[in-house]
């Protein structure tokens, strides 16, 4: 059972900083793209950054330049630097993975439960 655990997520004030992790943990043969989302309450869940295998990097145009999203050496983890957190970031941050569980299978998504980022003004 292939499971996404998110930490790192709490309560700051506006220009802090949060570091978020996440580690990918079952029986599997390779993870692909990894990558981090928000949702914060009553819009739609968008995405904040994405992370290739080979360490390449998409962001969101709202974090450019204040988060910085990076893969672990084992590649099954992947962090997310925020800095100079604003309100408006405030949401539940989930952790996606591209994973395959065997060399054969297709590459699956899955996500993980979600760690709350809460930015006070």
């Amino acid at each position: 059972q292939v499971r996404l655990l998110e930490s790192g997520g709490g309560l700051v004030q506006a220009g802090g900083s949060l570091s978020l992790s996440c580690a990918t943990s079952g029986s599997i043969f390779s993870v692909n793209a990894m990558g981090w989302y928000r949702q914060a309450p009553g819009k739609q869940r968008e995405l904040v950054a994405t992370i290739s295998s080979a360490g390449s990097t998409n962001y969101a145009d709202s974090v450019k330049g204040r988060f910085t999203s990076s893969r672990g050496n084992a590649k099954n983890t992947v962090y997310l630097q925020m800095n100079s957190l604003k309100p408006e970031d405030t949401a539940l941050y989930y952790c996606n993975a591209g994973v395959r569980l065997t060399a054969w299978s297709r590459l699956d998504d899955y996500w993980g439960q979600g760690t709350q980022v809460t930015v006070s003004s």
